[in-house]
């Protein structure tokens, strides 16, 4: 049981959405939705991974957070799922009714909660950051759809569609966890200038509740 779960958890790694959120901004390209393009890189880039990267600084540097809500920083995961499992759907379903696209939103939502929670199973994330992460994606995605509405000649064609759904699933098999946690400790020390990083660990140590 647990392997599912880490096998969930890992669908959203950034090794693999993070090729998936360029794959939506490719789609836009061959559009030629060029403001959409725009849109989509601010609200998953400027926004949810930004967000992420800062609030784990915050805490790994400096130990901003909250002990009472367990909350170090968003999830990356959670946050990833959030934004780019229904912009996916909403994207590639352009050519479908209406009760399609709306249909494939919610199961792209309904699979980033999969993902959250997954991430509490695993024990990699609290529940407030996984929570949080997964609203914070969720809020990114829906920003974005709310710009896309109305927009003309957005439909993907189904082979570019196709091909890039595949090319997901075969990295989801192949690919190796980015070691995304390393990166931000060594950022966040050399912004902080201390010799170690924060943990849940000196919470305890400290006593606050």
């Amino acid at each position: 049981m647990m392997n599912w779960w880490n096998a969930i958890s890992f669908t959203a790694d950034m090794s693999v959405l993070g090729p998936a959120g360029v794959g939506v901004a490719v789609w836009l390209l061959v559009s030629k939705q060029w403001r959409l393009v725009l849109s989509w890189s601010l609200w998953y880039g400027g926004g949810g991974m930004l967000l992420v990267v800062l609030s784990k600084l915050a805490f790994i540097g400096w130990g901003i957070g909250s002990a009472r809500l367990d909350f170090t920083g968003f999830s990356g995961h959670a946050m990833r799922a959030g934004a780019v499992f229904p912009v996916l759907m909403y994207v590639a379903l352009q050519r479908a009714p209406l009760s399609w696209r709306q249909a494939g939103v919610l199961l792209g939502v309904a699979y980033a909660l999969l993902v959250a929670t997954s991430r509490v199973v695993v024990q990699a994330h609290s529940g407030s950051e996984a929570a949080s992460g997964c609203l914070l994606g969720l809020a990114m995605a829906f920003g974005f759809m709310w710009q896309a509405r109305g927009a003309v000649n957005f439909a993907v064609s189904h082979a570019l569609a196709l091909t890039s759904l595949a090319l997901m699933v075969l990295i989801t098999f192949k690919a190796e966890p980015m070691p995304t946690e390393d990166w931000l400790q060594k950022i966040a020390l050399r912004l902080s200038g201390h010799e170690r990083v924060f943990s849940r660990a000196d919470w305890q140590l400290a006593g606050r509740p």
